[in-house]
């Protein structure tokens, strides 16, 4: 399964234990946003770039990154949606 360019990922998360393997797809599928949204949407967005950038010994690594706090997660599929990454009008909600 791919995912699609755009990902809002919900938090709590049911296992935090996924995220890296989850982060890791997301770059394999060349994923161009995740938002995160929910309560402590900052420490996990915080945690996402240090996957992402892991050693900094890889520059093609990159995904672009925000975090929604005190927002729904209808307002962040919106703002996934008109974002400028990939164009792209495809958006998927995803719980881990």
């Amino acid at each position: 399964m791919s995912y699609a360019p755009k990902i809002v990922l919900q938090l709590p998360l049911s296992n935090p234990d996924l995220l890296s393997d989850f982060v890791e797809a997301c770059i394999r599928d060349r994923v161009a946003l995740i938002a995160v949204v929910g309560k402590n949407a900052e420490h996990i967005h915080d945690t996402i770039d240090e996957i992402i950038v892991g050693d900094g010994s890889d520059t093609s690594r990159f995904i672009l990154t925000s975090f929604h706090a005190d927002e729904t997660i209808e307002e962040v599929l919106e703002f996934a949606k008109i974002c400028e990454p990939a164009g792209a009008q495809t958006v998927e909600l995803v719980k881990l």
